[in-house]
């Protein structure tokens, strides 16, 4: 049983929280109950160093590297698409690239990002699909804005995720993803067996890097 560290798990508030590794950065630590691997709040950056960083990040909507890297996404969740479905691409950082191969392929898709289109608005409505392409590591809160993003899907609407996965300690110990200092939330495929049956949804894992929902 992981000893008891005083937090409580940011996906499923759980208390069975156990130290996982320590570097020369930071801590981390992974909850019993839904596999999460996490930074403790108190090693977080603040809002301004957060935004100082995502501020470096060159994404260009017709950089075709680019879209090759987000097609490992919007590839699987295309194909599960009917015509003219309506979506949401949240956390869609300074150069919004998803929403726009999305809209290209017919199908509308609003756009939200705390630090670059910060429309609460769309927040309120409903779509036929969310994605959230490396969104869910930066997250000091997943299960709130995962259950969130959930709310916002019509009966049979899908939700797509992309995010490097954990697999065991020992790779974790050697792995680039987790030195950027943004990523605070790490997610294994334990991770999303248990979001899906909190959401009564499977899993499907088209790539190494993304996952889908279906609402039902």
């Amino acid at each position: 049983m992981p000893e008891s560290t005083g937090v409580v798990c940011p996906l499923c508030h759980g208390k069975a929280i156990g130290h996982y590794l320590s570097d020369k950065r930071r801590d981390y630590l992974r909850c019993a109950g839904c596999d999460l691997v996490f930074v403790p709040p108190k090693q977080h950056l603040s809002p301004v160093e957060e935004k100082a960083h995502y501020d470096l990040h060159e994404n260009d909507p017709v950089d075709a590297g680019y879209r090759r890297f987000l097609s490992r996404l919007a590839d699987p969740m295309l194909a599960c698409l009917p015509t003219g479905a309506a979506g949401l691409d949240f956390g869609a950082g300074p150069g919004p690239t998803l929403s726009r191969m999305f809209a290209e392929a017919g199908h509308p898709t609003a756009i939200y990002d705390c630090y670059y289109a910060n429309d609460p608005s769309v927040l309120e409505k409903t779509y036929d699909f969310v994605t959230a392409s490396e969104v869910v590591e930066h997250l000091a809160e997943p299960g709130d804005v995962l259950q969130q993003l959930w709310s916002l899907l019509r009966p049979g609407g899908w939700l797509g995720l992309m995010t490097k996965r954990v697999t065991d300690r020992e790779a974790f110990a050697r792995w680039h993803y987790k030195n950027d200092p943004t990523h605070i939330s790490f997610f294994s495929r334990a991770t999303f067996e248990f979001l899906g049956e909190r959401w009564g949804a499977s899993p499907h894992f088209p790539h190494p890097d993304v996952v889908l929902f279906r609402k039902y």
